[in-house]
């Protein structure tokens, strides 16, 4: 009986300080690098934030470059990359793992809500040629 009580006590411990220390969702999106919950993207402003901040790497189009892997790939589509990975890609940067061009780097200045029409240009982008 003694044993059990020991282990109870830790249990219940645990979930009532996981309790205290609960975020709220607009904090939990805040961290993970997501627009707010309102947001809604426009693919025209993300065509413009892409050609600004990515297109360097990713071409113009999202084509690729020598420099950076082609976004407009069935590697990137949604199924395989959901859009959680460019926000997260975006803010941590990312190791190699699909091409030869090396460590993306994190791309400061870019806003979540950026991100999010960024995300919109290239999933047109994808559907335009075909990857669903």
């Amino acid at each position: 009986m003694l044993k059990k009580k020991y282990f109870i006590l830790p249990v219940l411990m645990s979930l009532f300080l996981v309790g205290c220390d609960s975020l709220d969702p607009e904090e939990i999106r805040k961290r993970q690098h997501f627009p707010g919950k309102d947001f809604v993207a426009d693919v025209q402003q993300g065509e413009a934030l892409f050609v600004a901040n990515c297109s360097r790497c990713h071409g113009p189009a999202g084509l690729g470059t020598g420099q950076g892997p082609p976004l407009v790939n069935k590697i990137y589509r949604e199924a395989h990359h959901a859009d959680i990975t460019f926000h997260w890609a975006v803010k941590n940067g990312v190791k190699q793992h699909h091409w030869g061009f090396g460590d993306m780097p994190p791309i400061k200045n870019v806003s979540p809500e950026d991100v999010g029409h960024i995300i919109a240009y290239i999933r047109q982008q994808q559907r335009n040629a075909g990857i669903q």
